[in-house]
């Protein structure tokens, strides 16, 4: 009888509040992002503020993907045994109080510290939100609120560049954390008064903390491996001890996995075929899409030489197309199964990506319909392919599926960062006698589109592999 009581408010609740809590989730995600849209902008007036060196810049938007990556598995975990109304709260004030930390940093270590925090809130609300959705709206449902979910998300990326530019202009780039603050506070609020109780993990041990940092290092330095790749410091004997220690790390994770009480990974989950090919699915699209945000900017940029707020405008055309057409991929995963809708989306990205690797320097024109076809295509392949593991998977192991998802993403950006500058320095390098971007001038126009004719080239053939991969995905099993 007691059972029955304390379950009771909470299918209650769920019915009751259910726009209340995906409003919370949505607001979390429209933060996370529009944070990670207005660094990038940000980046040379902290350099200029603080003195610091190109090298060093840039570990204030790398320290922030890296901590996500590397702790999105562990909160997810810990989300299943503690709760995901203790988790994504505590995500929100983490993340509000790393945005304050940002705007008052007196130095430059103190900022990078500001990031880490900010990075671990930001992990806490990415690996507890898609369950939290799944486990507030009937299966039926699911679909549609994933994709206003991705609607959130391409809110964010929209607004992210245009707040980032009202304040560089009119104060400074410690305006822009003040902002996502405030937001945090309220969400967090919001989300203890909303967010329904749970019942907590059975088990006394909450964390198996040896493979979990074995999987922190391990997600760590494989990182750190592609970004040094893409370095234009590169050196062999460096790169061949970080892939030695990426070997190493994995070795001693499956070790300490294997003989765990409480493993991170459930056994057998990434035996299924339905998740590992909507994982893979996941860090390819991903790996696609990154790589042509990452070339296409300076593209316009050196080569076509526009205004910035026009370039601003021009790569809208990615978010915009997302925007519209991410609700529609929800309503229609309750009509066609996800292996149809994930593989369309796949496509007609891939088939943007191709479009742009056939661009000549001409105008600017030329790519405002390949990225709407890249952004429409992300954002039917998405939710579905979110959906397609989340309706099935267990409710203990729902966190553990949304962070390894989400995981997946994250190692996507970073892999389509590195691939993207692995292959523009090689053909930019080869056919300017060892020049790099930094010293393109007019005169390197048509080695500067070769080079990126080969990332969208090899941004296209990655996108090619996850129309496979998707398309061959398999039916769910019971396990």
């Amino acid at each position: 009888m007691l059972h029955s009581v304390n379950q009771k408010p909470l299918t209650s609740d769920k019915c009751v509040y259910k726009w209340q809590i995906f409003t919370i989730v949505a607001g979390g995600v429209f933060m996370a992002t529009m944070d990670s849209s207005m660094v990038n902008l940000a980046l040379p007036a902290i350099m200029k503020d603080f003195g610091s060196p190109l090298k060093d810049t840039e570990w204030v938007s790398l320290i922030y993907l890296l901590v996500i990556s590397s702790t999105l598995l562990i909160w997810g975990n810990l989300s299943d045994r503690l709760g995901r109304r203790l988790i994504y709260p505590l995500g929100l004030l983490v993340f509000a109080l790393g945005s304050l930390s940002c705007a008052w940093s007196a130095n430059f270590d103190l900022l990078i510290m500001a990031r880490l925090l900010q990075g671990l809130g930001a992990a806490m609300m990415m690996s507890t939100g898609p369950a939290i959705i799944k486990e507030t709206f009937p299966p039926l449902e699911l679909g549609r609120a994933l994709g206003l979910i991705g609607t959130s998300v391409s809110l964010g990326l929209m607004t992210g560049p245009l707040v980032a530019g009202i304040a560089l202009q009119f104060a400074s780039w410690r305006a822009m954390f003040m902002l996502t603050f405030p937001i945090g506070l309220l969400l967090f609020f919001a989300a203890r008064r909303y967010l329904p109780r749970q019942r907590p993990g059975k088990g006394k041990l909450l964390l198996a903390w040896p493979p979990a940092l074995a999987w922190i290092i391990l997600l760590t330095s494989a990182s750190l491996t592609v970004t040094y790749a893409a370095s234009p410091a590169c050196s062999f004997t460096v790169l061949m001890i970080l892939i030695v220690s990426v070997i190493l790390a994995l070795v001693c994770f499956i070790r300490l996995e294997t003989n765990s009480p409480l493993p991170l990974l459930t056994p057998g989950l990434l035996a299924r075929r339905y998740v590992s090919s909507a994982l893979l699915c996941a860090m390819l699209s991903f790996m696609q899409l990154f790589a042509v945000l990452i070339i296409t900017p300076f593209y316009l940029d050196r080569v076509l030489d526009l205004p910035k707020i026009q370039i601003g405008l021009i790569m809208m055309s990615v978010p915009l197309a997302a925007m519209g057409l991410a609700p529609l991929a929800g309503w229609l995963y309750g009509r066609f199964t996800a292996r149809v809708l994930c593989t369309i989306g796949l496509f007609t990205a891939s088939c943007g990506a191709w479009m742009l690797s056939l661009v000549s320097p001409t105008g600017w024109l030329a790519v405002i319909l390949p990225l709407t076809l890249i952004g429409g295509g992300q954002a039917i392949f998405l939710s579905p392919n979110s959906a397609s593991v989340l309706r099935w998977i267990e409710k203990e192991n729902t966190g553990k599926a949304a962070a390894l998802l989400a995981t997946g993403r994250n190692l996507g950006m970073i892999m389509g960062v590195g691939m993207a500058s692995i292959a523009f320095s090689q053909v930019f390098s080869h056919l300017t006698n060892g020049l790099d971007m930094r010293d393109y001038s007019p005169a390197h126009v048509e080695a500067f589109v070769k080079a990126m004719h080969r990332v969208y080239q090899s941004a296209a053939l990655t996108g090619l592999l996850s129309v496979i991969i998707s398309a061959l995905r398999g039916k769910r099993r019971k396990n």
